[in-house]
Order: structure tokens, then C-alpha cells, then sequence
């Protein structure tokens, strides 16, 4: 692999695979709104170019990806956000904020990216595994990450009579400046460091499917082929444990 792309590379797991892919003298280009944070970037590594532009504006979006000078090899569509419902009492802004970014960010990169498609790319998109069980407080972020995994698993489908291979990617919590802001016991927390191993061994063993962690991915996978009801009593107990 010679060059990939990164969305939300100015922060947490993005951040980490931008230098992490950049150490191994890929070319990365790395997008993201803060101009700050991507400078320091590029001023870490000379083999990083910088695309500044918001996700959530599909023109901007369209510019930005308009005249890549070398295509990737790998396209790694990581920006999102998390915000919490509290008591359950839904507020419909703050549930648009996160599928602008979450769910038509993401649609927007797709759209602007796949004019460079073509046999033999990887296209990863990172999820969550919120996505397969219900969680407290999680009814804008899970919501927003199980349309993210449907539109994923659908381009599985899709892309590959293309030779276009998609990888979705299903991180537990990881330690970044969006857990940072969590006030609850976040079990098996897992660094940005480890994150970004998992990710970059997974794609480079060309999975289609990366969980991590495995043993509290795998809990709450089995958590979800049991009844609702079951569901939601043990995921309950298991977050409490912390």
C-alpha cells in the first residue's frame, strides 16, 4: 500500500492511524476541519498532505477530494461524534448533529470519493459497536451508528462486482477526547495506540469485518442475538460492572 486516506484525522483514532500509517512511509492525506491540528501534523511528517473541509457540507466535501494527485489505495472514513440523551427526553437537534456528521458526513466522503474507485482498493468505514445493542443514553449515537453499519454492510454488496472491498470496523470504548467527555464506567477501555493496531492489522489481513476489543465486542455480540428484553437487562449489569 502506498497512500491512504483518513477522515477525522485531527483527533483520537484518526489521528493515531495518521502517524501510525505515516511512520510506515505511506502517503496519507489527512482531512479534517481543524487547519491547526493538521499542520502540527504535517510538521511531524512530510509524507502527510492536509485537506481542511467540514464533512457535513457536501460542496465543500466535493472540493476537497475534487483533484487528489495520487488516488489512495485505502480510504479510511473515520469522522463522527457522540452526544448523550439524558432521561430519555430526546432533543431533536442534538439527534440531527450527530447523523450530519455520523451518517451524512459519511455519505458525503462516499459520494466525493468514489469517482476514484476501482479494483483492488480497500474502503473501510468505522462503526461502532454500539450499533448491535442498545446502550443507555445512546439513542442519537447508536441509532446513527446502526445506519452507518447498514449502509456499509449494503456497500459490501454493491462495491464488490467492482473489486472494491469494504471493511467495517466495530471499536469498543478507546480512549480519546470524545470518551475523555464520559462520565460512566467505559469497561475494557482500550488506548488510541492499541486502536489504531487492530485497525491497520485487520485491513492489511484484509478483513471485512474488525472488532475490537474481541472479548467485550464479542459479550456484547452475544448480548445481541438474545431476546430484547434479556438484551437489555444484561447490558445494564455488564455497564454497571463497569
Amino acid at each position: 500500500m502506498n497512500t491512504v486516506l483518513i477522515t477525522g484525522a485531527t483527533s483520537g483514532i484518526g489521528l493515531q492511524l495518521a502517524r501510525d500509517y505515516a511512520q510506515s512511509n505511506v502517503h496519507v492525506y489527512a482531512c479534517g476541519r481543524n487547519r491547526q491540528r493538521l499542520e502540527k501534523l504535517v510538521a511531524e511528517h512530510n509524507n502527510v498532505t492536509p485537506l481542511a473541509f467540514d464533512l457535513t457540507d457536501l460542496a465543500a466535501t466535493h472540493d476537497a477530494l475534487s483533484e487528489l494527485a495520487v488516488t489512495p489505495d485505502l480510504w479510511i472514513l473515520n469522522a463522527g461524534d457522540c452526544e448523550y440523551v439524558d432521561d430519555g427526553k430526546l432533543d431533536a437537534e442534538l439527534i440531527k448533529r450527530v447523523f450530519d456528521i455520523n451518517v451524512i458526513g459519511l455519505s458525503n466522503a462516499i459520494a466525493a470519493c468514489q469517482r476514484y474507485f476501482s479494483s483492488g482498493q480497500r474502503l473501510a468505514i468505522v462503526g461502532s459497536i454500539a450499533s448491535e445493542v442498545a446502550l443507555p443514553r445512546a439513542e442519537a449515537y447508536g441509532a446513527s451508528k446502526a445506519a452507518v453499519s447498514y449502509l456499509a454492510r449494503a456497500l459490501q454488496l454493491d462495491l464488490k462486482p467492482s473489486g472494491v472491498e469494504v471493511s467495517i470496523i466495530y471499536p469498543g470504548f478507546v480512549k480519546t477526547p470524545l470518551t475523555d467527555k464520559n462520565t460512566f464506567q467505559m469497561p475494557m477501555l482500550i488506548s488510541p495506540e492499541r486502536a489504531s493496531k487492530e485497525i491497520r492489522d485487520g485491513l492489511a489481513a484484509g478483513k471485512s469485518h474488525i472488532y475490537f476489543p474481541k472479548r467485550f465486542t464479542s459479550i456484547l455480540r452475544l448480548i445481541g442475538v438474545l431476546p430484547y428484553r434479556w438484551q437489555n437487562a444484561l447490558t445494564a449489569k455488564l455497564l454497571a460492572q463497569g
